[in-house]
């Protein structure tokens, strides 16, 4: 790797030595700028790219994993200025997974006008961010599909005071928000009050899976209750992986934003009148907050700068209840995505990896947007499951469609914006026109699918025949038109010319190629008998880029060259090139003729990319379909070839059922390599068993157990089959999920704090609709502690919220709590556990991973110890104080029943008075004083105990708990 990197890279792209004090001085007076702070910078060079600085360390540890590819600049060797060369190729793989996967702003550097190689100065001419790829677009995505929409969002907040009795403190924010996808040329505001932990501004970040955020700056204080939010909210998208871009207070105005939006929008969006200013008229202007975010976002994309957007954006306003609520912690505690900058290894390790085997890029994206946005309309989830049923019957249309349709079809909306951009190919004109030729066998493969059901196939019929047989229609003279202007032969050779017949002066032109060619051809041969050689194998013909048309002999050969006849042009090792007058006029003929050639068809290149591009309306609808289908029959793909296949769940009105699962797994869990899954039933009846307490032993699968049930949750409410042999659910408006101890010291925040966060949004969020997931909820901080905040908290959601609520726990006395609710039930994870050898103590454990009501009355942290291959003498140490505490606890707190343990507290009570009351005579001459004391000496008082003890003993010993309380006395 570094001699591949490193030393011959370096022969080909060095920076030149010349140019190193002048660049070293100018690079040191740039703002600083590195990874840290969320942007790297690339210097182009005319033929590669350079970094520095912290960036060119970054690009060494991340691009090619080793410091040897670095060079130092400037006088001092190492304490120079650190730099790092990257090829073009290597420079456009970094910037896409820079701005993807690592989250990263980007700038590129030009050098300024008139310098070159040796440029010492430079000047900015690209930037771009996650969420924000308009000026890198066409450079580094030209090839390569964007599997995820680029959304970037502008906050808004403004806060009053809430009204009405006993708010008299309480703070209302009103959040307006606006976002776009630059990529589809679409809008979306939003406005709603918010909480003051901005559970509903996450829900939305979650939901539109948002990769940039535009705020205002605070002030330089950073005192005031502004800022304190802008704090708030900038942890809120720091746990969502949002990378954020602070702008000036002054950008969130709405002043002009009417007049922008006017020219923004297609004109559809905005309803005519003509008495009123049509920017007064477009209905999102008159929500109170989200113009001004609106403002900002506009600004910021600079979307009025390009004219190619004026009049091709729409708007929508997003509704935040149209969709299940997911917070950050609910995506990573159910494997929703990738982390970002942490990729997996295996895809099946999460639910989007496991679910995409969809052909298409749109496909992908749309998958990716409805598994965070689940439905919670009962009648769009029965359409998209009823649909997924249709491609699990018809084996032979599923995979037909996969894989002679779908598979071909190139990402419309990427060729569209190319189209709309004016910077389309003829080659993006032919990738649409193959998809074109394939719509009609797509339709009529849907036209035969097979059902049980009649309501199915008048289903598919309504969500995608009808479509695409408009579509069909629309594109037939779009294919007419490609097959008069293209010459089609040559496509099997990747040419993508114009017909010469489509225009007179390209014939003409063709014409005259053609009669050139000829006259190239009766020279050869005349050369050829003239000089006894044989064509092609001894005497050449060809267009060599240095000398044009011209022949070629090799050395052995060349003595057959009458040098006052033939004109030699050179020698080089593969022979002697020379020419005759003749033909040195029909190479210039040529090139003069090719070259007017390609001028008069660039000009028609131009005609037939304008008419295509009058068909994008079609193409983008077109689009949608084609991903609606493609994610569709991944699901069905998925449901038929999983371990076991998935069934269709039964979806129940909201707050109108129980949940039940027989035989659930963990969808992804159960594909891993090596796994033999082990299912479980559920069974959560809505108030007898809404809230369920898990105990049992580590890696006993109680987090896999709570998991599967929000995984197959939300895969039915996004309308796919889930992986049961039966499933009942209602439908839930929200999963909150605490899960796992993340540390998040960088940012300064402990486990501790991480999990009373997370805790914190789930109690303010939470619903009786809602489905809650606890997983070990107070272990970051002391035992006492963990255990008053886990019963506080598991005690409020059963009582108050009656949410469906999973919470598994090492605190069995939290077991407790179905003596007081009884709608609480226990379950436990089961182990075997064999007869200990009374010699060693040692226990043989098997861990069943099976799911059973009650309490499981024994903890098995020690075995996980042996397992993970502790040292033997740990282990024994472990065991023994493990037992000593046991023992320890066990005197203490004997097992009585509650009547014993009552009539106990009463004998002690009244003992105690007794005492008391003794202790407290001041007159008796039998009282014996301490020296200069107003009360009784210790040992008066431990007399006055005996006697007290003895008086009550008959009813001591007539109560187990008194004597126990004693005893440890």
């Amino acid at each position: 790797m570094a001699l591949m990197y490193g030393k011959e890279k370096d022969a080909d792209y060095e920076i030149d030595n010349v140019s190193h004090p002048g660049f070293c001085s100018f690079f040191a007076k740039l703002p600083p700028k590195s990874p840290e702070t969320g942007t790297v910078r690339l210097f182009f060079r005319t033929e590669y790219y350079s970094v520095h600085g912290p960036d060119a360390l970054y690009v060494a540890a991340h691009v090619f994993h080793t410091n040897t590819v670095i060079k130092y600049l400037g006088p001092g060797g190492k304490s120079g200025l650190p730099s790092v060369t990257l090829n073009e190729s290597q420079a456009k793989s970094f910037l896409r997974e820079a701005l993807t996967s690592k989250q990263l702003k980007v700038e590129i550097w030009v050098p300024e006008a008139g310098q070159g190689k040796k440029a010492v100065k430079f000047q900015l001419d690209k930037e771009a961010s996650p969420g924000n790829l308009q000026a890198v677009e066409e450079l580094l995505f030209v090839n390569t599909d964007i599997l995820s929409a680029p959304i970037v969002m502008a906050i808004k907040i403004t806060t009053s005071s809430a009204t009405g009795a006993g708010s008299s403190k309480a703070k209302m924010k009103a959040i307006g928000v606006a976002f776009a996808d630059t990529s589809v040329r679409e809008i979306g505001v939003s406005d709603f009050v918010d909480n003051d932990l901005f559970s509903n501004t996450e829900t939305l970040i979650i939901q539109l899976s948002v990769k940039e955020a535009l705020i205002p700056t605070g002030t330089a204080s950073g005192t005031t209750e502004r800022d304190f939010e802008l704090k708030k909210l900038k942890d809120v998208l720091d746990r969502c992986g949002v990378v954020i871009t602070e702008r000036k207070p002054s950008e969130f105005t709405g002043k002009n934003i009417g007049d922008d939006l006017a020219r923004l929008l297609n004109p559809s969006y905005i309803p005519s009148s003509s008495s009123v200013d049509t920017s007064l008229t477009i209905p999102q202007l008159s929500l109170p907050v989200a113009p001004s975010a609106l403002s900002a976002l506009i600004s910021y994309l600079s979307l009025l700068s390009d004219p190619s957007n004026h009049g091709a954006y729409s708007i929508y306003t997003h509704d935040l209840s149209q969709f299940m609520r997911l917070d950050a912690s609910a995506l990573r505690a159910l494997n929703l995505t990738e982390v970002p900058g942490n990729i997996g290894s295996n895809k099946n390790t999460t639910l989007f990896g496991l679910l995409n085997k969809c052909k298409t890029a749109q496909g992908s994206r749309l998958l990716g947007s409805w598994l965070k946005q689940p439905l919670v309309n009962l009648h769009e989830i029965h359409k998209r499951q009823n649909l997924v049923e249709t491609f699990v019957e018809d084996s032979n249309a599923r995979r037909t469609l996969q894989d002679e349709y779908l598979k071909m079809m190139p990402d419309m909306h990427r060729i569209c914006k190319r189209f709309q951009r004016s910077v389309a190919s003829l080659e993006d004109v032919v990738r649409v026109y193959q998809a074109v030729l394939k719509l009609e066998g797509m339709i009529t493969t849907l036209e035969a699918v097979e059902s049980e059901h009649d309501d199915y196939k008048a289903l598919v019929e309504e969500t995608y025949l009808v479509k695409l047989r408009e579509y069909d229609n629309s594109l037939t003279k779009y294919a007419e038109m490609v097959q008069q202007t293209l010459d089609l032969d040559e496509l099997e050779n990747h040419h993508f010319v114009i017909k010469p017949d489509y225009d007179s002066r390209l014939q003409a032109l063709s014409d005259k190629l053609k009669d050139i060619r000829d006259g190239l051809d009766e020279e050869h041969r005349q050369v050829g008998q003239d000089i006894g050689m044989e064509l092609d194998k001894k005497l050449h013909l060809e267009n060599s880029p240095t000398y044009g048309y011209c022949f070629r002999l090799t050395k052995n050969d060349a003595k057959a060259i009458n040098g006052k006849k033939y004109i030699e042009l050179g020698t080089l090792k593969s022979g002697l090139f020379f020419t005759t007058k003749t033909l040195k006029e029909l190479a210039g003929e040529y090139q003069e003729t090719t070259e007017s050639y390609s001028r008069t068809q660039s000009g028609l290149v131009k005609e037939v990319v304008n008419i295509a591009s009058t068909y994008t309306p079609v193409l983008e609808a077109w689009n949608n379909v084609l991903a609606q289908l493609d994610v569709i029959i991944s699901f069905a793909h998925v449901a038929v070839n999983a371990p076991e296949a998935y069934i269709k769940p039964t979806i129940l009105e909201k707050g109108a059922g129980s949940l039940v699962l027989k035989d659930a797994r963990h969808p992804c869990l159960e594909v891993q390599d090596d796994t033999s899954f082990i299912p479980n039933d559920v069974e959560m009846i809505k108030d007898e068993s809404e809230f369920q307490i898990i105990t049992g032993p580590n890696m006993g699968g109680k987090s896999t157990y709570i998991r599967q049930v929000g995984v197959i949750s939300l895969m039915a409410q996004t309308g796919s089959f889930v992986p049961c042999s039966e499933a009942s659910l209602p439908i839930f408006d929200s999963i909150l999920c605490r899960v796992g101890a993340g540390d998040s010291q960088l940012k300064g925040i402990s486990t501790f704090m991480a999990e009373m966060l997370e805790t914190a949004t789930i109690l303010r969020s939470a619903s009786k609709d809602s489905l809650i997931i606890i997983d070990e909820l107070g272990r970051g901080t002391s035992t006492y502690d963990g255990f008053g905040l886990a019963w506080a908290i598991s005690e409020h959601i059963a009582s108050h919220i009656h949410a469906f609520c999973l919470f598994a726990t090492h605190f069995h006395e939290l077991t407790a709590l179905d003596q007081q609710i009884p709608h609480v039930k226990n379950l436990h994870v089961v182990a075997h556990v064999s007869k200990s050898d009374e010699a060693t103590r040692d226990r043989d454990i098997t861990l069943l991973y099976k799911v059973e009501p009650g309490v499981c009355d024994q903890s098995f942290g020690i075995h996980v110890a042996e397992l993970a291959n502790f040292p033997e003498n740990v282990v024994k140490l472990a065991r023994r104080k493990a037992d000593e505490l046991e023992d320890f606890n066990n005197a203490g707190e004997p097992e009585l029943p509650a009547d014993v343990v009552e009539e106990g507290t009463k004998i002690v009570e009244e003992l105690l008075r007794t005492w008391a009351s003794h202790t407290d005579r001041r007159d008796g001459e039998d009282v014996i004083m301490a020296d200069g004391d107003d009360e009784l000496s210790s040992s008066a008082q431990l007399e006055e105990l005996k006697k007290c003890v003895e008086q009550f003993r008959p009813r001591i010993e007539a109560n187990p708990w008194v004597q126990s309380v004693l005893a440890s006395l």
